[in-house]
């Protein structure tokens, strides 16, 4: 088991940046890759980032690439995600999931991850 735990969330002005965090807890932070998906208001949950394990490799989504940053703190159990140039549009719930499946792959889809955490409230105003 693994329990995941967001903050950092709030309300920026556009062209504002947060940085989100994900504390993790339960087993080896190491076994597994880490996303950031988000919802926003009537819409379904979406991917935003992935991190893995070993070579850190990353993938985004193509709305948020270059302005989004996905990293990890392995001995602090932590992943983060730097948002900078916020959009209104980026407006939503952002989770942090973890996949057990900890390898170089691009895994985009919702059932691919097995864990999550609650959500944190992010809000561009214009």
């Amino acid at each position: 088991q693994v329990q995941l735990v967001e903050s950092g969330g709030g309300l920026v002005q556009a062209g504002g940046s947060l940085r989100l965090s994900c504390v993790a807890s339960g087993r080896t932070f190491s076994s597994y890759a880490m996303g950031w998906f988000r919802q926003a208001p009537g819409k379904d949950r979406e991917f935003v980032a992935r991190i893995t394990w070993s070579l850190r490799t990353t993938y985004y989504a193509d709305s948020v690439k270059g302005r989004f940053t996905i990293s990890r703190d392995n001995a602090e159990n932590t992943v983060y995600l730097q948002m900078n140039s916020l959009k209104p549009e980026d407006t939503a719930v952002y989770y942090c999931a973890a996949d057990s499946f900890n390898k170089n792959y691009d895994r985009r889809r919702l059932s691919e991850y097995g864990y999550w955490g609650q959500g944190t409230q992010v809000t561009v105003s214009s």
